[in-house]
């Protein structure tokens, strides 16, 4: 259906009870126990409720579906609604946005999990190559330099095809893939401040490296992490979008932009150029606002002067 039509919501009861996570409620959404049917219009006859499907059928719902103690115009006001559809339904009858949304919470996720798993390695690489230096410098540069050489999105297809398809192995395999730039910046930022006289100074004083590392070289290299990281995130959710294009990212029925995109491409010629281009801009949008972020964080940190 075009965006912005509009249809009546019919809701039949449903006394089960679903017992789930916090974590499931907030990752994939709480399951709504009312069955739903959508119709043009209605009307209440002796025997049950009539409605119109969209194969212009004519059904009947009955009233013992109901709870018994309700009269017709309770029924009407407290299970039966109007909505808008603002951007319209897919081929299967699903809302267009809500999937929208949900898969703004996917990308956002995932983003966030992926530059986290990338932080903790990164950091953690970086720092011990650029204080150390010598051969431990020398490990950890060959290293960086032969998931460099790897191609991002063939190395995260290989995780991903080891790790299995779903949802938290999408997380694993980009963020896997994405501590490379931070190792580098990391380590670049290290050996020019190892030599300056606040870090000599904590050795004269006898700190240990870890005290060294977590009080005063990191606060003095957050800047440029901030800044990668913010590039990261936006890269995070074009691979995340990749991957479910090519089906091997986020599953169904969890939506995903990429795979929405895959799901109505082919509609791009056929009069419905709305189903792929709606989640097409949305990735747009939002890669776009962390770009955007990022210019503006390296403007507060001044990393060019």
């Amino acid at each position: 259906m075009p965006p912005g039509f509009k249809a009546y919501i019919l809701e039949i009861p449903n006394s089960s009870n679903f017992n789930e996570s916090y974590l499931n409620i907030k990752f994939f959404g709480k399951k709504f126990p009312n069955k739903e049917i959508v119709t043009n219009n209605y009307n209440f006859l002796d025997e049950g409720i009539e409605y119109e499907n969209y194969n212009q059928e004519k059904l009947i719902v009955k009233y013992d579906l109901f709870p018994s103690n309700l009269s017709k115009q309770e029924i009407e006001k407290k299970y039966i609604s109007q909505r808008k559809f603002i951007f319209g339904t897919d081929s299967f009858g699903r809302d267009v946005y809500g999937r929208i949304v949900l898969g703004t919470r996917v990308s956002l996720s995932i983003g966030f999990i992926a530059v986290l798993i990338s932080l903790i390695i990164g950091l953690s690489i970086g720092i011990l190559g650029g204080y150390y230096g010598g051969l431990v410098d020398k490990i950890v540069m060959t290293i960086i330099n032969i998931f460099w050489s790897i191609p991002t999105l063939l190395l995260v297809i290989a995780i991903s095809i080891a790790l299995g398809k779903g949802f938290w192995q999408v997380y694993l395999a980009v963020g896997l893939t994405m501590w490379v730039e931070v190792a580098r910046v990391v380590r670049g930022q290290v050996i020019s401040e190892k030599n300056k006289d606040y870090i000599v100074a904590t050795k004269v004083l006898g700190y240990s490296d870890m005290r060294i590392f977590i009080k005063h070289l990191l606060p003095n290299i957050l800047g440029p992490i901030l800044i990668i990281c913010a590039a990261n995130f936006a890269a995070a959710i074009l691979i995340e979008s990749g991957l479910s294009f090519l089906g091997i990212g986020t599953q169904p029925p969890i939506p995903s932009w990429g795979s929405m995109i895959k799901d109505n491409y082919q509609f791009i010629i056929l009069g419905k150029a709305y189903l792929a281009f709606i989640p097409g801009i949305s990735i747009m949008l939002l890669v776009t606002s962390f770009m955007f972020l990022g210019n503006s964080l390296s403007d507060l940190f001044n990393t060019n002067k």
